[in-house]
């Protein structure tokens, strides 16, 4: 049986979500798991999305392939006997699935409000808004820098900030920085930097720390996911949940 499952960890202990030989990664720990409670299983693990080390995601999708007939059964002996990742709820599909073939990921950064103008973030973040080539905003790799940003949406809430990301995909750092040139807007920087970079200057603002970042969705036209209740388990989830609104904001850089 092949599934889409969604997935949630904490990025803190994990050198990111890619394998990587003498570290533990998500996709590591995951295979772990598997072969724990499904020894006589070839998982074909795939991931929809790569995240950096230190940054968390609630909601990160893998397609495995498992001999359980029953998912509920698999999931729950899954969140029995792992320790670094909370597998939330699965879909049945069949062997086309590729998780990476996202119609839209939702990403969160979290920052401590303080000294920052709110207005100019909101502002800057509608530069970003629609296609655009990227290329100062990311590590580059083989893929186009181009891409058709779908919303940046700034809010606050008492002392934190959060910028909520949308497209159908992000290239390597790129909401990092962003976020890192939203916030310099927000302490007085001009937005025509911004804009420089945006053409293509030779602009940078560096690059804001991961463990603020979280991936919170990603989501796929015609999959319908179902939740798992896992007994004891509900205030981990509800431990990854408020880590958006709490996220070591007194220990963030300003």
């Amino acid at each position: 049986m092949r599934l889409a499952v969604k997935i949630a960890y904490q990025g803190k202990g994990l050198a990111g979500s890619q394998i990587q030989p003498g570290v533990k990664t998500v996709q590591s720990e995951i295979l772990n798991d598997i072969s724990k409670v499904d020894k006589s299983s070839k998982p074909d693990l795939r991931m929809a999305g790569r995240t950096d080390s230190g940054v968390r995601a609630l909601g990160n999708v893998i397609a495995v392939t498992t001999s359980f007939k029953d998912p509920e059964k698999f999931l729950k002996a899954l969140n029995a006997i792992s320790s670094s990742v909370y597998y939330r709820s699965y879909a049945v599909v069949d062997e086309t699935f590729n998780p990476r073939h996202a119609t839209e990921r939702i990403y969160h950064y979290i920052l401590p409000s303080e000294n920052l103008d709110i207005g100019r973030m909101s502002e800057c973040a509608r530069l970003f808004v629609g296609e655009h080539d990227f290329k100062r905003f990311c590590r580059a790799d083989e893929r186009s820098t181009i891409v058709d940003m779908h919303s940046v949406i700034v809010s606050e809430n008492g002392s934190a900030v959060t910028i909520e990301f949308r497209a159908d995909h992000f290239l390597w750092n790129m909401i990092r920085r962003i976020t890192a040139a939203i916030r310099s807007v927000g302490q007085g920087r001009s937005l025509d930097d911004v804009g420089d970079a945006l053409k293509g200057k030779d602009v940078t603002f560096g690059l804001a720390r991961p463990d603020a970042l979280t991936l919170m969705d990603v989501l796929y036209e015609g999959v319908e996911f179902i939740n798992v209740p896992i007994p004891g388990k509900r205030t981990e989830e509800e431990r990854f949940t408020n880590l958006l609104d709490h996220v070591f904001l007194e220990s963030l850089d300003n």
